[in-house]
């Protein structure tokens, strides 16, 4: 998938979830789109890595400090 596929599936799923909260305001949408993306992006890698967590961070380009506190927060530790 390239990253324009990836921008264009976000995008949609935006309009979607714009279109679902009708007169609804939203909030914390930032928060929401990382929150949501980045766990799938931290289990692929970690797969690819093969658990690997100073590999992982290299190929996340993140610190491993950093890439241990993401997995804890998302509880994939």
């Amino acid at each position: 998938m390239s990253k324009e596929s990836i921008q264009e599936v976000v995008q949609k799923s935006l309009e979607e979830y714009f279109n679902d909260l009708g007169e609804q305001q939203p909030s914390n949408i930032y928060d929401m789109v990382v929150l949501t993306v980045e766990k799938p992006i931290l289990e692929v890698v970690m797969m690819r890595a093969e658990g690997n967590q100073s590999h992982a961070a290299q190929m996340l380009g993140i610190n491993r400090n950093t890439l241990r506190k993401k997995l804890q927060e998302h509880g994939l530790l």
